[in-house]
Parts: C-alpha cells; sequence; structure tokens
C-alpha cells in the first residue's frame, strides 16, 4: 500500500518536484562550466520546492478536515455518554449512554487508523496525537467521577475496554495486509471459519444458560419467557479477558507468617517467629453504635479508626480480651494478621427480651388483614425442632454467572442435594424487583420496596425477638440498616445492631489498607467495588469472613453437641454478605470460588444441613459492564439473581403434605416454584414462615417459598415494576 501512494504521488509531483538532491545531482556539471545555468537551477529548486509545498498543503487539507470532524464526533459524544442523574435516570438511558460511547470508541479508532494507515505530514500526525491527548486529560479532568450523578471514569473504563482492543485488532490486520499477498482471502477463509466457530460456541452456550444444578429453563405455556434476543455473547470471552490489564487476581503474601489465636477464656496468644516488636490494635464492637455512627463513607470508617486501641504485647504475661471484642489486628514489624473469635461465648449470652414497643410478635400480620394462625403440629411430618437460618448473599450475581465464574461451588452445591438428609431447590425464573441492592434487599428484609411505618426492623429482628440467636457479618464496611432504611427511623441515636443482633462483625473490613480512608472508597482500583483482587494482610478479604464465620458455627453447633444441652439449644439465625460480584468486569467473583466452596462442603460434611435451612442467593445480577450496558442479555442476567435453597427433610416434607391439604395445586411447591416467578418478596416470606415455626401464619406461608407461587405470574402481580421487567408472558 505504501509503495503504491508513494508512485502515486510521485506521478502527481512530476519529476519537477523530484528530491533536491537528485536536482543537484542532475545540475551538477553545469555548475562547473557556467554560473548563470547555476543561478538558473537555484531558482527552479526554490519553485519546485514552492510548488511542492503547495501541493502537500492542498492534498493534507481533506485529511486535516476529517481529522478534525472525527475528533469533534468523538469529543461530543463522549461528553454526551457523560450525562448522569439518579439511578432512576441512568436505568432509562443506559442505551442511548452506551450508543453515545460506542460512537466515540469508531470515530477516534478511524482517527487511529488513518495515523498509520494514511500518508500525510509528519506535522499533522504529530498534531493529532498531542491533541487526542490533550483532549484526554481535558474529559479526564472534566468528569473522573465514580457515582451515578458522574461517572466519568466508569466511561473511561469501558472506552478502553472496546478501544483497545479493536484498535490493536486492526493494526494487526493493517500489518498482514501489508505483508502478506492475498491476505484478504486467508482473512475471509478465516472469518468464515472464525464466524462458524463462534455461532457454534453462542449456540451452546444459550442451551447452556437456561441450565442449573439439577433441571433448567423450561419454555412451559402460560409462564413468562425473557424479553428479547438472549444471546450470551459475554461467555466467548476467556476468564479474566475483562481485567486482565488491572493486576493480579490473587493476594500477595504478608512478609513475617504470624501465628495467632484467642483461645476459649479470651486470651490472645501469638507467635510472631521474629525478634519484632508486637503491637496489638483492638477492633471496636460496632453492634451497639447508633445509626449515625454508621454512615458509609468517612463516617463509619472514621469511627472505626478513631475506636481501635493499640497496645503492645508481651508473653510475659496474658493479653486478655474484653468479653465483646470480635476482633483484633496483630502487627509484628512490617506484617499483620486479623484474629477474630466469637464473643461472647454461647453459654455467657443472655436471652433477649424484646422492649413491648417494637416486639415483632405484636405485629398481626404482614398484610392488612387479620392473621389466621394454624398450629403446624397438628399436620403430619411437623415433629422437628425450630430450624436454623443460615443466608449468604453475594451481591449482584445472575443465575448464569454463579456457573460462569464459580464452577468448583457450583459443582458442590451439587452434592448438597441428600434425599433423606436434605432437599436443595433452585429458582429458574428468580427475578428483581429494582435496579440494584436498595429496592432488592428492602424487599427481602422488610417485605417492603419503601417501608411504610417507622423504624423498620430487619428480618433478624423477628428472629432474635422469637429466641433466636442471631449474627451478621457486613464485609463493605456499611451496615445494612443505616444505608437503605435508615431515613425512616425516628431517631438516628437509635442502634438497630443492639436491638437485631447478638453478633456483629464489621470494623475489620473498615481497616484503610482495604477500604479507603481518603478518596473515593468505592473506586475501581482500591475498596469494596475495585475491579481487582481485594487483599487484605495478604489474604483476599472473604477469607477473613469465612474465618469468623467457621468459629461462628462452631460456637453455635456447640450446643448440640451435648444431648442434654440439646433439648434447650437456641436456634441460629445467620446472615452474611459478599461482594466480590459487585464491579464492573465480573472477573472478581472468581476468586471467591475456592473460599465458598471449601465453605459448601464443610456445610454438607457437619450434617447441619440436617436441621438448617441454608440460602446461597444473590440480589441482582450485574448491573454495570458491557454485557449490561450494550446487550439484551446483560438485561436480562441483572433482572435473574442467584438463588438456591436447601431444606431439612422433614421441613421438606410437611411443605408439600401442607400443600396438599390447603393449596389450591395439589402438587410440590418446590418443584413447581423451581419455574414459577419469584421474587425477593417471597425470600421475605419464606424468612417470616420460618421465624414463626410451629406456628404457621397462613399469609406469610402462602406467599413464601413453602406453598406453591401462583402458575402464569405477571411481573405486575409479582411486584415487580414494568422498567425492570424482563420476563413477561407471552399472550
Amino acid at each position: 500500500m505504501r509503495n503504491r501512494s508513494e508512485s502515486n504521488d510521485r506521478a502527481l509531483l512530476s519529476p519537477a518536484f523530484s528530491s533536491p538532491s537528485q536536482n543537484e545531482a542532475s545540475t551538477e556539471p553545469y555548475r562547473t562550466f557556467n554560473h548563470q545555468s547555476s543561478h538558473d537551477s537555484r531558482i527552479y529548486k526554490n519553485k519546485a520546492a514552492g510548488r511542492r509545498a503547495y501541493v502537500n498543503f492542498i492534498l493534507n487539507i481533506p485529511k486535516a478536515l476529517l481529522i478534525g470532524t472525527l475528533l469533534t464526533v468523538f469529543v461530543v459524544s463522549y461528553v454526551l455518554a457523560l450525562q448522569g442523574g439518579t439511578l432512576v435516570y441512568i436505568n432509562e438511558h443506559l442505551g442511548v449512554i452506551g450508543a453515545q460511547v460506542l460512537v466515540s470508541v469508531l470515530s477516534l479508532t478511524i482517527v487511529t487508523v488513518m495515523l498509520y494507515a494514511c500518508r500525510m505530514r509528519s506535522t499533522t500526525r504529530r498534531g493529532t496525537l498531542f491533541l487526542v491527548l490533550v483532549t484526554f486529560a481535558l474529559l479526564y479532568v472534566y468528569d473522573h467521577g465514580e457515582r451515578f450523578e458522574k461517572h466519568g471514569f466508569y466511561n473511561l473504563l469501558v472506552f478502553i475496554a472496546i478501544y483497545m482492543p479493536l484498535n490493536i485488532a486492526l493494526a494487526v490486520f493493517y500489518v498482514l495486509w501489508s505483508k502478506i499477498p492475498n491476505f484478504l482471502t486467508y482473512f475471509a477463509v478465516a472469518l468464515f471459519v472464525g464466524g462458524l466457530s463462534a455461532g457454534m460456541s453462542l449456540f451452546h452456550y444459550r442451551r447452556v444458560f437456561d441450565n442449573g444444578t439439577f433441571g433448567e429453563f423450561e419454555y412451559l405455556p402460560g409462564e413468562c419467557t425473557w424479553v428479547g434476543p438472549n444471546i450470551p455473547f459475554v461467555d466467548l470471552l476467556p476468564a479474566g479477558a475483562q481485567n486482565f490489564w488491572a493486576g493480579p487476581s490473587h493476594c500477595k503474601p504478608e512478609p513475617q507468617r504470624i501465628m495467632a489465636v484467642i483461645d476459649k477464656h479470651g486470651v490472645l496468644h501469638i507467635d510472631c517467629k521474629s525478634d519484632s516488636d508486637v503491637y496489638i490494635d483492638i477492633l471496636p464492637e460496632t453492634r451497639q453504635w447508633p445509626l449515625w455512627r454508621k454512615s458509609m463513607w468517612n463516617v463509619y470508617n472514621v469511627e472505626v479508626l478513631n475506636d481501635i486501641i493499640r497496645l503492645p504485647y508481651t508473653d510475659k504475661q496474658p493479653f486478655v480480651l474484653n468479653d465483646t471484642t470480635q476482633a483484633v489486628v496483630v502487627r509484628c514489624g512490617t506484617s499483620s494478621k486479623i484474629v477474630t473469635r466469637v464473643g461472647p461465648s454461647i453459654d455467657r449470652l443472655p436471652l433477649y427480651t424484646p422492649p413491648p414497643e417494637s416486639d415483632t410478635r405484636n405485629i398481626k400480620s404482614t398484610i392488612e388483614a387479620e392473621a389466621v394462625w394454624l398450629n403446624a403440629s397438628s399436620i403430619a411430618h411437623s415433629h422437628f425442632s425450630r430450624p436454623n437460618v443460615i443466608y449468604l448473599m453475594i451481591d449482584a450475581v445472575s443465575r448464569r454467572q454463579f456457573y460462569r465464574r464459580l464452577p468448583r461451588s457450583a459443582k458442590l452445591l451439587k452434592t448438597l442435594h441428600r434425599p433423606g438428609s436434605n432437599r436443595l431447590t433452585e429458582l429458574f425464573r428468580h427475578h428483581s424487583v429494582g435496579f440494584s441492592t436498595d429496592n432488592n434487599t428492602r424487599a427481602m428484609y422488610t417485605g417492603e420496596v419503601f417501608p411504610s411505618k417507622p423504624n423498620p426492623l430487619p428480618i433478624w429482628a423477628y428472629y432474635r425477638d422469637r429466641g433466636y440467636i442471631t449474627a451478621r457479618v457486613e464485609t463493605g464496611c456499611d451496615d445494612w440498616a443505616k444505608e437503605y432504611v435508615g431515613g425512616r427511623f425516628e431517631s438516628q441515636e437509635y442502634s438497630v445492631g443492639n436491638r437485631s443482633l447478638d453478633y456483629e462483625l464489621a470494623s475489620p473490613f473498615c481497616l484503610p489498607e482495604f477500604y479507603p480512608q481518603t478518596g473515593n472508597a468505592f473506586g475501581n482500583f482500591k475498596g469494596p467495588y475495585s475491579i481487582t483482587a481485594r487483599c487484605l494482610y495478604g489474604r483476599y478479604v472473604h477469607d477473613w469472613t469465612f474465618d469468623y464465620l467457621y468459629q461462628l458455627r462452631d460456637e453455635l453447633r456447640s450446643q448440640f453437641r451435648d444431648k442434654q444441652s440439646a433439648n434447650v439449644a437456641r436456634p441460629y439465625m445467620v446472615t452474611a454478605v459478599f461482594l466480590e460480584g459487585h464491579e464492573g468486569t465480573g472477573e472478581v467473583l472468581h476468586t471467591l470460588d475456592k473460599a465458598l466452596a471449601a465453605f459448601l462442603k464443610d456445610i454438607r460434611d457437619s450434617g447441619e444441613l440436617e436441621d438448617t435451612v441454608f440460602i446461597l442467593s444473590a440480589d441482582h445480577g450485574l448491573h454495570m459492564g458491557l454485557n449490561f450496558a450494550f446487550l439484551q442479555n446483560g438485561r436480562i442476567e441483572h433482572q435473574n439473581p442467584f438463588f438456591a435453597m436447601s431444606v431439612p427433610e422433614p421441613l421438606y416434607q410437611f411443605a408439600k403434605h401442607y400443600q396438599k391439604l390447603h393449596g389450591n395445586e395439589k402438587v410440590s411447591p418446590f418443584a413447581v416454584n423451581e419455574q414459577r416467578l419469584t421474587t425477593p418478596f417471597e425470600t421475605y416470606h419464606t424468612f417470616r414462615a420460618l421465624a414463626d415455626w410451629p406456628k404457621i401464619d397462613v399469609s406469610n406461608w402462602d406467599r413464601s417459598l413453602f406453598a406453591a407461587q401462583k402458575a402464569g405470574r405477571t411481573c405486575e402481580e409479582a411486584g415487580i415494576g414494568a422498567s425492570f421487567c424482563m420476563c413477561k408472558v407471552r399472550p
């Protein structure tokens, strides 16, 4: 291509516009004999140079105009894509914003290709590069926010994620086309083969999309189906393709290995294996804090840091911790380690008595009508103890994303299904009721998207009021009650944690090594929403969470080991949140797989599932990133969160028998609900039904997952807004 262009330019300029060295060589003999001819030669060369500059100027005008036009389109479309606003606004205009980003990418891509594929003056090329760099710098200064109102940094990441691979591919194409004869023929063949392979892969992944642990999404007459072309292009990308450039996906171990443990008497034992001074940071116990101290971002984390007590450690005398201390940080030289324990121990935990004015047992019904109560003891298969409840929520993980990024956990999850001991069920049409965590968890924990009454207590308060031991782990340095219903409380001095929980672990996840003390705590490269590995002292953040969950379960299960004490053992309700799914690339989630699979194996082998309802689910699917912004498949996955539940065999059989006696359909509620439209509202009523056991509030039970939900249910009937509905019943 370059040779053809050079020939054309030479033909256009004619021999008169050949290089000065050639002209000098051709006139050199005449200079020796004739000064006049030498003078004429110089005049001729000057005129030739002028004509050459004029022609080059003429030739460069169209390219300069084209580049200027394309850069203008790039800037205008990029700036238009920066439009921000409320969550609802972003959701309604996401398609337009995505199209504007795509236009800006294509505009700059054309300019980039022109810079290396077209002949132009070096000054034009350098000037264009400089102008592009300056424009990017100005656009970054103009908006590099990471919030809904200003989301420039997210736009930049999406831009780069499309622009870089596209232009690398085009540059490789150009080089090969320039060097290899008949390249276009080879390329056409490769394109055909690659397209055929991609098509076959997409056909496979489209079928895989419907698969679950045991069954699959069934296209049943009268039941809703996903709206639009559900083509999972994202499955064509290899694991790690979207964030490989961001850094390693593993945590760098601490320089020194620290051995530390808190014994049952609260004594801290440390082996630092070095001569360095050892210090202990005693992290505050946040359960009793009022709402105002738990405000997200620059309040909660600052309050935690201000309340940390640092003490020197020596093995010459016992280091005894306060009975309520849940976690400390051991610092030895340049290394640190978090040490957790469950305090106080179960045998020293008093039975909670709720205040009369907020006792949830006084709530007559979950709906306006009077509650109708039944006693389960009069129905077959009801003779079993009050079930324990463990709920793990993985934020922003669709049903397909669970299988896509957590293959080990998916494989282990299948082994949890053991008829005779416990049964596993999965919901294929489980649907969100909102865009993000806000609406979905409010529906799940309070039964309402917008709580209608003041001082709305979360679901774990219902369990504590009924004699359960309640515990919660917050891994994002935030508090659910403060963040999502805090504005409904009459006083910010109120402590929801003290009212509803016996144990809470949150302060380790407010440490500045994980949660930034300055700047944006929810950025893309550090903090609970980062696109890189989320590490704290040489381990994944979730590893510290599982450490505490193992200790907590061991302490809670200690009641059941002694047959005599098992008769008076208190059931427990444990909830924990994992945020690895909450980031734009969808890649960080895979770092959770190994630890989650190990937890599932442990809970299976321990026998705990024989008397425990275990729920593993998400609040919604991924609501950011390329797949969500540009493809219908991303919109569908956003509204189809993962949900699986293991139910003890006696409860499973009771629900089936109850359905046959009192249900409108004489079917297994678990089997039919797998293929029916369900929402976080049903999760809430399931929690309520379990808390009330062995009493049955019929209004709760009939809305729970223990009862068959309505066939052919529409989004409107399920409480899903029209703008969020992705599963519609076809006429």
